[in-house]
């Protein structure tokens, strides 16, 4: 049972990993082109970086979390696994998102009062 339950779980991990992810690239490029005062290429770069980083963090995460599980033997014990650790894949989501719009933030605040003393 623990071996179906690790394909569920990372076939449902890949689809939120890889969507999530694609809708951050696609969506925070304008935020890291205001960051950097409309540079294009660095900021398609710089993105390009973060999306890779994003994923490898991730399914990473996933799949050390599968170390952790116990032997399964029934089929609530299956879904239950695997409802907990999808949820341990999304808040670590939001988290590291959260975090990203913080820093976003605090970079953008310091360059406005850098320009407007």
């Amino acid at each position: 049972m623990n071996t179906l339950a690790y394909i569920i779980y990372l076939f449902i991990t890949y689809l939120i990993t890889v969507r999530v992810g694609f809708i951050f690239y696609r969506n925070g490029r304008i935020f890291i082109l205001d960051l950097l005062k409309n540079d294009v290429s660095l900021t398609d770069a710089i993105n390009r970086i973060l999306l890779v980083g994003y994923y490898l963090v991730n399914l990473g995460y996933a799949a050390l979390m599968i170390s952790t599980w116990d032997t399964i033997l029934s089929w609530t014990e299956l879904l239950s696994s695997i409802t907990v650790m999808t949820g341990k894949i999304v808040l670590t989501l939001a988290t590291m998102h959260y975090f990203n719009m913080l820093v976003i933030y605090l970079i953008s605040k310091r360059n406005k009062s850098i320009l407007h003393p």
